[in-house]
């Protein structure tokens, strides 16, 4: 999760430090007090845990599910919906599964206030025989408001892709939101978070490609919504996606989930294919466990 009352201090060095370092004081004293403003509008009222969505979508269907693992942050957890049909998970896998006329098994390996840094062990607390067909992680916010590097957040990516990639498991990552979104944040401060979450967006597609995953920036995909009708497609505390947010959310990612698992050979603007295409993985494949950090 992108935690609501730390996030304003950590946007202020959301230039990876150069921006802020770079500012005078009387500068810096403005984006301190902006910090403390942004702090008590934002607030914290939907706690730390989302709506529990693991389950089997669309049973109807009959025949073996699909296996949907999502990893990351708050927004791979859902944190901001009400039920768990409102999550990003409940809503890609009642989707996924009309589109495939299959049942999807939902896992949420995601942790709310979760790192890059944290993807290892979330792969770790899954069972040992478990194999996803399709993963989709989100993260990022964290590592900006927190001022975690963009080499060190991409190396962990990069990693998580490697041992997803390593079992057959197709991978989408939704790329960090832009962070300018949040108008709660006054400027300048909210402009600083903007560029540093797309240095880091930009970062991770690059990374998401190279290493074999398919890459959705969803700072262009849903991001100009989240500009352009705030009171819809944000939650109670106005950081964090409604269920209309989620909805916009799991939509505009299909496409690249259906085209990592060879479903679809086009995908829209603002999603990127790998850059030397593996095999997807077929869904309902014998079960095999992730491949342990070497």
């Amino acid at each position: 999760m992108i935690r609501p009352r730390i996030v304003a201090t950590a946007v202020v060095a959301a230039g990876l430090g150069a921006a802020v370092g770079g500012l005078g004081y009387g500068a810096r004293e403005l984006l301190h007090r902006q910090a403390e403003t942004a702090r008590r509008l934002i607030g914290k009222p939907l706690g730390e845990h989302a709506p529990s969505a693991d389950r089997t979508w669309k049973k109807r269907y009959g025949g073996e599910p699909v296996q949907l693992l999502l990893l990351g942050d708050s927004i791979a957890a859902g944190l901001g919906a009400d039920l768990p049909n409102e999550t990003l998970g409940g809503r890609l896998s009642k989707a996924l599964a009309k589109q495939l006329e299959r049942p999807v098994r939902l896992t949420t390996g995601a942790v709310v206030g979760s790192e890059s840094s944290m993807l290892a062990a979330q792969l770790d607390r899954l069972p040992a025989a478990y194999r996803p067909d399709v993963a989709v992680v989100v993260v990022g916010g964290n590592d900006v408001t927190h001022r975690v590097p963009v080499p060190e957040s991409v190396r962990h990516l990069e990693e998580t892709i490697a041992r997803l990639r390593s079992v057959g498991c197709a991978v989408v990552v939704g790329t960090c939101p832009d962070l300018g979104a949040l108008r709660p944040v006054p400027q300048p401060l909210r402009s600083l978070g903007s560029r540093a979450s797309r240095q880091l967006a930009q970062a991770q597609a690059a990374a998401a490609i190279g290493a074999g995953a398919h890459a959705v920036s969803l700072a262009d995909v849903v991001g100009p919504f989240f500009i352009t009708n705030p009171d819809e497609m944000f939650s109670l505390d106005r950081f964090h996606p409604s269920a209309t947010g989620y909805k916009r959310t799991a939509k505009a990612m299909l496409p690249s989930v259906l085209a990592a698992l060879g479903m679809a050979a086009e995908v829209p603007f603002g999603h990127r294919a790998p850059a030397a295409p593996a095999a997807p993985a077929a869904p309902a494949a014998p079960a095999a466990p992730v491949a342990p950090v070497v």
